[in-house]
């Protein structure tokens, strides 16, 4: 049987517009069959910052957009709080398809596996090669999996600033679309759904905005190595 992917679907020299297009049609995996519809990146094709999260909620399944559920609304707060230009930020998923169980009327969230991550990693891979970004910034372990690779532990890497990864270990075995190589820097942090559950709140939060902090850190520091000055290096944030 062949192994699911979604790269017989991913036109090759398309643009956003295009892959976004290309998406809808996409049955790289079985998670097409329940969903609303595929939910692709949103933001500028200049953006300087790719976030990831790991798939579309219910609300982002309903409306066709990312983030924009109370997870996003968290977001979009400890973004401004850290002074992140929100326009200079592309939105995506590690999996565009709402993955969930159903329980009465309700659909319950259902954290995607490996199989679905490698399915759609081409995706993720042709939006990281189009946009070039000088960060990215994954939202979770599910996004930080599928950038760095599966052995990876948020948990341990949080708030580091990290290279691309150009070990070929962490190439997607099942993608013809590879990273686009060490020219981005990964920053890992915990998805802001995990801030809303967390039991004290306002330290998950507290923890979050650090990482945020340190992302703007290192965007203020590529702007000073564009100047000739030294970058600032960001460090490891507080365990939550």
């Amino acid at each position: 049987m062949k192994a699911p992917g979604a790269a017989e679907f991913v036109p090759q020299d398309a643009g956003l517009d295009e892959l976004r297009a290309a998406a809808g049609g996409c049955r790289g995996c079985e998670l097409y069959r329940n969903a609303t519809q595929t939910v692709f990146g949103e933001g500028p094709d200049q953006a300087r910052v790719v976030m990831i999260g790991e798939q579309p909620g219910d609300r982002e399944d309903e409306q066709g957009h990312p983030f924009v559920g109370p997870a996003g609304r968290l977001l979009d707060r400890a973004m401004d709080e850290t002074g992140i230009d929100r326009n200079q930020v592309y939105l995506t998923n590690a999996v565009k398809h709402f993955k969930f169980i159903e329980r009465g009327s309700r659909r319950i969230h259902k954290q995607p596996g490996r199989t679905e991550i490698v399915a759609c990693s081409a995706w993720l891979a042709a939006e990281l090669d189009l946009l070039g970004p000088e960060l990215v910034v994954c939202l979770g372990a599910v996004a930080a999996k599928a950038v760095l690779g599966p052995a990876v532990k948020v948990t341990e890497l949080r708030g580091q600033l990290l290279p691309a990864p150009d070990d070929p270990a962490y190439r997607h075995e099942h993608s013809e679309h590879e990273p686009p190589g060490p020219d981005y820097r990964v920053i890992t942090t915990v998805h802001p759904s995990a801030v809303l559950r967390a039991p004290d709140r306002s330290a998950a939060y507290a923890a979050f905005v650090a990482d945020m902090t340190r992302v703007k850190t290192a965007l203020d520091g590529s702007d000073s190595h564009k100047m000739g000055r030294p970058p600032v290096t960001a460090t490891r944030a507080p365990d939550t």
